[in-house]
């Protein structure tokens, strides 16, 4: 997986869209680097093993009819993409966010993610 783009969504779907363990595991060992750094609104934590336990509390949480979609374009430069996100109820989402990745050796390094306000 070497283009970014591919990488938002992996990181949108494959991961914290991902309620299979097993599945959600083997992609954030595929896209992620093993020192990742995920910042959101609760704080900051690094690594792979707390982006599995951030993504597993999420979902754990969530109703079960609620999914990430897409909401809005892409935007991608060599090292860094973002990507607008909407999780809910499909066509009625409970909370609207983006994602800001930067890339290093074709994964992802870092992961900031804001909620609308």
């Amino acid at each position: 997986m070497r283009d970014v783009t591919d990488l938002l969504t992996a990181n949108l779907h494959d991961v914290f869209g991902n309620r299979d363990p097993a599945s959600r595991r083997a992609a954030i060992d595929r896209i992620y680097t093993e020192d990742v750094v995920f910042t959101d609104p609760e704080g900051v934590t690094t690594g792979r093993d707390a982006i599995e336990d951030k993504a597993a509390a999420l979902l754990a949480n969530a109703p079960a009819d609620f999914e990430f979609t897409e909401d809005g374009r892409r935007y991608a430069g060599a090292d860094a993409a973002a990507l607008a996100w909407a999780f809910g109820p499909p066509g009625a989402p409970a909370v609207r966010g983006i994602d800001i990745i930067t890339i290093r050796d074709a994964r992802i390094a870092t992961v900031l993610t804001m909620f609308t306000v």
